[in-house]
């Protein structure tokens, strides 16, 4: 098995740049406790991004406060459970999400959903959330929406090119920080809501609306499950799992409902504020407030990018790239922070109007890949995996077979996209948008028939 070159050089260091790129993390070299992703995986979510789901799920998908709440912890409730799956294997493996994933796809079948992940989620999610931090420091300090960007971006992919201890670190210290504003945020916010009021006319409203809402709000947690095992990977073997995985789904469930209800909440509250969305979203709040609100959405995207640069880069070097330097992880961070900035700049102007669709289109894709990936997990129960998860001529097709089926028949059925609609939400509105559901269930049940004759032939290679 690849094991990190620099271990145990670098271990616990958290001003060093982590060298290496997507190895094995042998037992020497691991450190820390499950407690540390409860923050990992609460700081991330406390920020604009967030808010801006229950925003949608009112303004957009035409759902009352309640009928919202419950649609978004449906949703961010079924990210939260795969993420519980996917952190606890970080620490028996000691290996990326992504490396993990060779098993379902194959050494060169997982370039497919390792550059989904590098794109949506390194360079996607890298640059909506550089957008919303950019516009806080813009109302907060007047400067140019440009420069904002800029300082926005080289901070965030600061922490991801030193690695992995310091975006833990920032993630611990930003969580206090963060917690305490958006709890004052919380308490005028609901203050001032209708939290019993009526859902407003002209959104989608109905089972659709609520459907939307779940897909959305699964787009966004379960954003974060190709990323899982990346931040348990470095824990000691011995801790429990159920621990590791219990903290991250909590961190990861609690401050998603948290903010995406706070943001529902806020968009009941009539106001007549124009600008940018953060602008709308702090002027309910007095002034001081605000002005901590704008530092912490700041914060905030610097914390969720710090995870989407580092986790994008992983993913890319687990495409099987090789860079001829021993720090491939971190140049791979630098270029990407450079992708993402041109691509934040140009959605600059109207950064709000593709996130819905942005959200869901995530969802797609991580539906079918979490079917392939737990179809695979059940079919290996009770095997040693570790001698596939680097041997450069495993093959296993069947994976990326029902990915892409997954994938491509439940987007031409069940899309809800303004640019594309499904052939069988176009004959029935009210299936609002279920494209992940039948992904997953889709991959996953092709996975369990055609994968399991490769399964079988592995487990008699490795019993010989």
């Amino acid at each position: 098995m690849a094991t990190t070159e620099h271990q145990p050089g670098y271990s616990d260091r958290v001003i060093a740049v982590e060298p290496g790129g997507n190895e094995h993390i042998p037992d020497d070299a691991r450190h820390g406790t499950p407690r540390q992703l409860l923050w990992t995986w609460t700081s991330p979510n406390l920020e604009f991004a967030t808010i801006f789901i229950g925003v949608l799920s009112v303004t957009a998908f035409g759902m009352s406060f309640w009928q919202a709440t419950l649609a978004l912890a449906l949703g961010i409730g079924l990210g939260a459970g795969a993420h519980y799956a996917l952190s606890a294997r970080g620490p028996l493996y000691g290996v990326p999400q992504m490396v993990l994933g060779r098993l379902a796809f194959g050494y060169r079948g997982n370039a497919l959903p390792a550059a989904f992940m590098s794109v949506m989620c390194g360079v996607g999610w890298f640059a909506t959330n550089s957008v919303s931090g950019a516009f806080a420091l813009n109302t907060l300090t007047g400067l140019p929406k440009a420069p904002s960007l800029i300082l926005i971006v080289l901070a965030q992919t600061g922490f991801a090119v030193v690695g992995h201890n310091l975006v833990h670190a920032f993630e611990r210290y930003a969580f206090p920080v963060l917690a305490v504003v958006f709890a004052l945020v919380t308490v005028v916010i609901f203050s001032k809501a209708d939290l019993t009021g009526a859902a407003p006319s002209g959104g989608v409203g109905g089972v659709a609306g609520f459907l939307l809402t779940v897909g959305t709000a699964f787009g966004y947690a379960g954003g974060w499950n190709p990323y899982a095992a990346d931040y348990s990977r470095y824990l000691p073997a011995s801790v429990s799992a159920r621990a590791v995985g219990g903290y991250a789904a909590t961190g990861l469930f609690l401050s998603c409902l948290w903010l995406s209800s706070l943001g529902a909440a806020s968009a009941t509250i009539i106001s007549s504020a124009t600008g940018s969305p953060t602008d709308i979203f702090t002027s309910n709040l007095p002034g001081a407030l605000a002005n901590l609100t704008l530092v912490a959405i700041t914060v905030g995207a610097i914390a969720a990018n710090a995870l989407n640069v580092y986790s994008g880069a992983m993913a890319f070097v687990t495409i099987g790239v090789k860079l001829p330097v021993r720090t491939q992880r971190a140049l791979v961070s630098a270029l990407f922070g450079v992708v993402g900035f041109l691509v934040a700049w140009w959605a600059l102007p109207d950064a709000a109007a593709g996130y819905e669709a942005f959200l869901l289109i995530v969802a797609y894709w991580i539906g079918p890949w979490l079917g392939v990936m737990f179809a695979d997990q059940y079919l290996r129960r009770g095997t040693d995996i570790r001698p596939l998860l680097y041997a450069r001529g495993y093959q296993n097709w069947a994976g990326v077979t029902a990915f892409v089926v997954g994938l491509v028949v439940s987007v031409l059925l069940f899309s809800n996209q303004a640019k594309f609609t499904g052939y069988l939400v176009r004959e029935f509105p009210a299936l609002g948008d279920i494209t992940f559901f039948v992904g997953f269930v889709l991959a996953g049940a092709l996975y369990l028939i055609l994968g399991r004759k490769q399964i079988d032939a592995d487990k008699a290679t490795q019993s010989v």
